[in-house]
């Protein structure tokens, strides 16, 4: 197509930084290779496209003011109607814009002044057909500038971006300009509308247009920011989206404003430093409900809890238990000195070694293992460190005493089934109060009879 050559910007004056700028240029160079391929392929012909003049705003008045390529004019609004809005610019001059470009809450007065865009003048009806500042217009390749808010369909994905068609013309959107966070699959775009910015539009060769969708997010995310600015306030509880972990936390993005839960935040338990510790309470993409903590736009930081909405487990667990309690739990992990137990949602607590069973124990793990149920008492819970001290003996049977001081059974002296120091088979009380006492005076002078030893 031919058409009065534009000057093309140079990467010093495009206002691109050089990353980007190679990012464009070497996806460019792509496509052009592609389309340098394509037309070798195809068999020869000789278009004639037919090239529609731009429309201008006719019998307009006054000083005209314009913007990408664009007029734009103020006029009073007359009417607001249900589908429609009119608006005067002067005598005999009437504009119309539709009624669906304003949210409900945003729809001008009766009488206010209003800035709209010209598109074209009608002149069977007498009216200017107006639309808003920044909406999405139907482009015409005439009437391109840079700054404008489109709509372009994705046709495909190519290295470094995504192939667009815009006013019967190919666009290119370079792959960091597609959204604000990185996207791992563009294809998720093919075929779709996007709302986007002409950044660029070079109409000698084959006529490139370089587009931005970021642009206009991050456009919208400012305009949604200042709104909210004004309706946060600390102690509030509001939801938002995970947007990023890191490693001392994770940023929530509130509807244009991110906020930081640090990890001390994030949950009542200690938590590690580091991205996998943090995943084990949020996901990038989760929708969450916070509480805003502190504020500070004067550095633009916004402190968040996430904790705090969530309830203390722990506070909830021991207004429910109190000493002496019997519970059941699960062994959570084994450690050398005891054994953790959760005896509530997110609520654990310790029962040490020597509480384990009545013998002296070695090692944690030859009484109970991971994943095991086990029954535990309450010994003591102490809300100020967090803590909480539980037994498993305690609830076990005390075992035989018997004669040699040592428990039944317990293979120590007197134990049941084993001997005492000098050999003797333990027996229960009961044997001994059977026992005469003359029996007891001939046991115990054969023990000194058979007593074999030197001076002490």
């Amino acid at each position: 197509m031919s058409s009065t050559p534009d000057s093309v910007p140079s990467a010093s004056n495009s206002g691109f930084s050089p990353e980007l700028q190679a990012e464009i240029d070497a996806a460019m160079q792509q496509m052009d290779r592609d389309a340098d391929a394509a037309a070798k392929a195809a068999p020869k012909h000789d278009p004639r496209p037919v090239v529609n003049a731009p429309v201008r705003a006719a019998g307009t008045r006054g000083p005209r003011v314009v913007q990408a390529g664009r007029e734009h004019r103020t006029g009073t609004v007359v009417s607001v109607g249900p589908t429609d809005i009119f608006l005067e610019f002067g005598p005999k001059e009437l504009g119309v814009i539709p009624r669906i470009q304003f949210k409900e809450d945003e729809l001008p007065a009766t009488g206010s002044s209003l800035e709209v865009v010209i598109d074209k003048f009608e002149p069977s009806e007498s009216l200017f057909l107006c639309s808003r500042p920044g909406a999405v217009q139907k482009a015409a390749w005439e009437g391109l500038e840079p700054g404008q808010v489109v709509e372009a369909r994705v046709k495909s994905v190519s290295k470094g971006g995504l192939e667009c068609e815009l006013a019967d013309h190919a666009a290119f959107m370079p792959a960091s300009q597609v959204a604000i966070e990185r996207v791992p699959d563009l294809s998720v775009f093919v075929g779709e509308k996007l709302k986007c910015k002409v950044v660029r539009v070079e109409r000698i060769g084959r006529g490139n247009i370089i587009l931005s969708r970021r642009d206009v997010l991050d456009e919208e995310r400012r305009e949604s920011a200042e709104k909210l600015k004004t309706t946060l306030a600390e102690g509030q509880t509001i939801e938002g989206v995970v947007r990023k972990i890191m490693p001392f936390g994770a940023f929530v993005d509130l509807g244009g404003v991110d906020g930081l839960i640090h990890i001390g935040d994030l949950t009542y338990d200690r938590v590690n430093f580091g991205e996998k510790a943090v995943e084990k309470y949020v996901k990038e993409g989760q929708r969450v409900s916070v509480r805003i903590l502190k504020i500070d736009w004067d550095n633009n930081r916004l402190s968040l809890g996430f904790k705090q909405v969530q309830g203390d487990p722990f506070a909830t667990a021991t207004d429910k238990i109190a000493e002496s309690a019997e519970l059941t739990g699960k062994v959570t992990k084994i450690a050398e000195f005891g054994a953790f137990v959760e005896i509530g949602p997110g609520v654990e607590g310790l029962v040490h070694i020597s509480e384990l069973d009545h013998r002296r124990v070695g090692k944690v793990d030859d009484v109970v293992k991971v994943d095991e149920v086990v029954r535990v008492k309450v010994l003591k819970i102490d809300p100020a460190n967090r803590r909480i001290s539980l037994s498993v003996k305690a609830l076990k049977p005390l075992p035989e005493i018997a004669m040699g001081g040592g428990p039944a059974g317990a293979g120590g002296p007197g134990g049941k089934g084993g001997k005492g120091k000098r050999g003797e088979v333990g027996r229960s009380a009961e044997e001994i109060l059977k026992e005469t006492p003359a029996l007891r005076r001939m046991r115990e002078k054969n023990r000194h009879m058979n007593f074999k030893g030197g001076l002490m």
